[in-house]
């Protein structure tokens, strides 16, 4: 068979990649009936961080959201990408958990399952496979490229036989930042097609731009499934273009056989849908090969760019790329992939901010320490898991043997706001924003975040400019405000761009007043003075935090007696979270943060005296 067949993943990883996964479903069913009609493979709809941003970001029901696309999509296979072990959430959940949500999913409207583990170990895939093919799905086993001393096409090879052993009907290699380089990609997929009798696909970030050159390679090779977007929603950190690569095949032994002119169509559509989410583009979805040493996959680079802006610290994007290949080194060099991706580069982000390494560290990097993602690839560094865990047992085993049934729990820990088996998922997948959601949902007060958001005015109340033209003795420049930063005495810095780069200017300001930032380019964010009772940190024993986030909890009440070190709060930033320790020992004085409430850096959250 020489015809290549072509999965579409404009609906879910290209938006993914390059608007934050922003895309609502109102701007993806008005298309699908012509996407219907193309003869596609198969059309990546779901899965990835889609879920999410449904629950927490569009306000969404994401089973709704997969219902309604089946519905919309009737010829056309859906495809959706399961973390898993992990689902489509940030831990590992038990068994029973990962046959319920993979018999809902299948039962829902999927019918191809792409199932990966970060680490690449396959002990993590058995129950998600299996549970695919019992509920009549098909199991797609994938590879997590990556490169690194302890990575290589042999191990590679090994991996797809050990899946193909555990029920896996086809192999998809998943090159998640575009690190693939031609001749490597033409070795790899000859010595699977040579390995194992199942077919080979394709799913390579342009990241680097090397990715339809890759592509021809691994068809050379005798890969028949490859992966693109729609041109619309394509490049950069997302995938090569779909009408490109029909166009490139057109008229050899490996047509397509796609009508080029009804994908363009198409094409016409998505370019018009992509204007409405202006706010959630990033300056850093372009082609960028230092990905080839950094390694930050598509789908992170424009939500890490978003996040670091919503912490006041876009002017240290580079360095945070700088610090994640020493941080992937130390945890033993695990593929950057959800979750890996996020606690590598969350902890990164830590580093750069603190201006120290592991000042603090993330529960999640200490969870990963201790064996609860399964093994990792490489050796771990010594002092950080010394630092990180001390002597704390470290998993040998697969890590949801030790996790026992939860279904029955979770379905009485959410009691009534669950209408069905799927919203017990949903909780179980998120629970403080899944419960949130139900709570919204059950209220009527569901609002998605605007995709305008409400605008910096001045004093007299006009709209603030946040994009204009500035001239300097006859020289023009223009300048677009990204975000501000938080006062530092008597001046705020402002981040800006200046001819599209990235500046940081500080303005002496002469009222007290605090800017928040918004989540995008072009929103400088409103007024919102201090919380009352709150102060600038200035004590030894004042508690704070170098990011802006969530309290999660409160581990500490006044009177209480702490020793340095001791963690007594938990704050979520970047969607991980990390226990905030006591700077010194003595009684806590205060408590001025209660559980879901905003922390920002510099104020006292908590005030401890010796």
């Amino acid at each position: 068979m020489s015809r290549v067949h072509i999965t579409d993943v404009t609906l879910r990883d290209g938006h993914q990649s390059l608007i934050a996964t922003r895309l609502r479903i109102e701007d993806m069913l008005p298309i699908c009936p012509q996407m219907d009609r193309i003869g596609f493979h198969s059309l990546e709809a779901w899965g990835g961080a889609t879920f999410d941003a449904c629950v927490r970001f569009l306000k969404e029901d994401p089973w709704e959201r997969l219902h309604r696309l089946k519905t919309a999509l009737p010829k056309t296979p859906l495809q959706m990408l399961l973390r898993g072990q992990n689902l489509l959430g940030y831990r590992h959940y038990a068994d029973d958990v990962v046959r319920s949500f993979v018999q809902r999913s299948v039962e829902g409207g999927i019918s191809i399952v792409r199932i990966f583990d970060a680490m690449n170990d396959t002990r993590n895939l058995r129950v998600a496979i299996e549970a695919t093919r019992e509920a009549g799905g098909h199991a797609q086993g994938t590879i997590c490229y990556t490169t690194s001393p302890v990575h290589n096409s042999r191990q590679f090879v090994s991996m797809a036989r050990e899946m193909v052993e555990m029920g896996a009907q086809s192999i998809a290699i998943k090159d998640m930042a575009g690190l693939l380089t031609p001749s490597a990609t033409r070795e790899l997929v000859a010595e699977l097609v040579e390995s194992v009798a199942v077919p080979i696909h394709l799913h390579a970030h342009a990241t680097s731009g090397l990715s339809e050159l890759c592509h021809w390679q691994a068809i050379e090779a005798g890969c028949r499934h490859i992966e693109t977007a729609m041109s619309a929603f394509a490049g950069g950190t997302s995938h090569p273009p779909t009408e490109s690569m029909v166009a490139a095949l057109a008229g050899t032994r490996h047509d397509t056989g796609l009508d080029l002119a009804a994908l363009q169509e198409i094409d016409a559509y998505f370019r018009e849908v992509r204007k409405k989410y202006a706010r959630f583009e990033s300056d850093y979805t372009g082609v960028d090969t230092r990905v080839q040493v950094n390694q930050v996959p598509g789908g992170m680079i424009s939500n890490l760019a978003n996040q670091l802006r919503d912490q006041d610290a876009l002017d240290k994007f580079d360095a945070v790329l700088r610090e994640i290949p020493t941080v992937r080194e130390d945890l033993g060099y695990p593929p950057l992939v959800t979750p890996t991706s996020q606690i590598v580069g969350t902890q990164a982000v830590m580093n750069v901010l603190a201006g120290e390494r592991y000042t603090v560290i993330t529960n999640e990097v200490k969870h990963y320490l201790m064996g609860h993602y399964g093994n990792t690839p490489g050796p771990v560094n010594p002092i950080i898991r010394g630092k990180a865990i001390g002597n704390a047992e470290v998993l040998e085993c697969r890590p949801a043997d030790r996790i026992p049934p939860e279904m029955d729990t979770l379905r009485s820990e959410i009691g009534d706001l669950a209408g069905s088996e799927e919203d017990v998922l949903t909780y179980a997948l998120f629970p403080e924003v899944g419960r949130q959601f139900l709570e919204q949902r059950r209220d009527g007060t569901l609002v998605p975040e605007p995709l305008n958001p409400p605008q910096a005015t001045t004093a007299e109340g006009c709209p603030a400019p946040v994009e204009f033209n500035v001239t300097f003795h006859g020289e023009s420049y223009h300048i677009r405000v990204t975000g501000s930063g938080h006062r530092r005495e008597d001046s705020r810095p402002l981040f800006v761009t200046v001819d599209g780069l990235p500046e940081e200017v500080l303005l002496e300001t002469l009222e007290e007043i605090d800017v928040a930032p918004g989540p995008a380019a072009g929103d400088v964010g409103q007024k919102r003075p201090r919380k009352a009772g709150a102060r600038r940190a200035t004590r030894p024993g004042d508690v704070t935090t170098s990011m802006p986030g969530t309290v999660i909890d409160v581990l500490v009440s006044e009177g209480d007696e702490v020793q340095a070190g001791t963690a007594v709060l938990v704050l979520e930033a970047m969607k991980m979270e990390s226990e905030i320790p006591a700077p010194i020992s003595g009684v806590v004085k205060a408590v001025n943060v209660t559980k879901g409430q905003a922390a920002n850096p510099d104020d006292a959250l908590i005030e401890i005296e010796d």
